[in-house]
This record gives structure tokens, C-alpha cells and sequence, in this order.
């Protein structure tokens, strides 16, 4: 089984859950975000921002790859050093903006 890590901005709650469902019913084990600040409005202190960064880096390094949820190609500071840091770390990198047909199409 693969382990996969989703990346992306926390706005895109739908894709997110989306993209979650297709890859578990497909046989992946799925790693996302704990919650969906933008999404849902939170705020979060400064602090918290940079224990969830680093708490994403490493769901990063449990994985096997990450799957950018980069919807209408948006990617973000955060997503573009979450990318940076599985290319240095050998993890395969797919893009929801690529592969979307191909992989909900399980599910449908």
C-alpha cells in the first residue's frame, strides 16, 4: 500500500475530502491536514501555524508521496515549501490539477 500526504491550501476543503475518499477507496493510506482553518474560519496564533507546518513535514516523511490539491492551479507559500521539501526528501509528487479524472474516477 502506498501512504500518501496531501498538500495544498486549507480553502479547498471539498477537493481535500474528495481527493481523501478517491485514494483510500484505491488503496492508499491517506494522510491530510487536522482541519481546515481557512475553510472554517479559524485563526490560529503564529505558533500553532509553525507546530502544524512542522507537524505536515512530517506526515511528509512518513509518506511515500505527496498529492497537491492545487485546484485551478493555485499553489500556495506553504504548499510550494511542503513541495520543496518532498522533492529533496525522493517522494513522488502528483498534482490534483493533473490527475483529478484519472483518480476519482474509482469512486464514480
Amino acid at each position: 500500500m502506498v501512504v500518501t500526504t496531501l498538500c495544498g491550501s486549507t480553502k479547498f476543503k471539498e477537493a481535500f475530502l474528495e481527493m481523501e475518499a478517491a485514494l483510500t477507496f484505491n488503496g492508499h493510506i491517506v494522510l491530510s491536514v487536522g482541519f481546515f482553518e481557512q475553510s472554517d474560519g479559524l485563526h490560529l496564533t503564529k505558533e500553532k501555524v509553525m507546530m502544524l507546518g512542522q507537524m505536515h513535514f512530517k506526515k511528509i516523511d512518513m509518506s511515500d508521496e505527496i498529492f497537491v490539491v492545487d485546484v485551478n492551479g493555485y499553489i500556495g507559500e506553504s504548499t510550494s515549501k511542503e513541495i520543496d521539501y518532498a522533492r529533496k526528501q525522493g517522494k513522488r509528487i502528483r498534482y490534483y490539477s493533473k490527475e483529478i479524472e484519472a483518480v476519482t474516477a474509482f469512486i464514480k
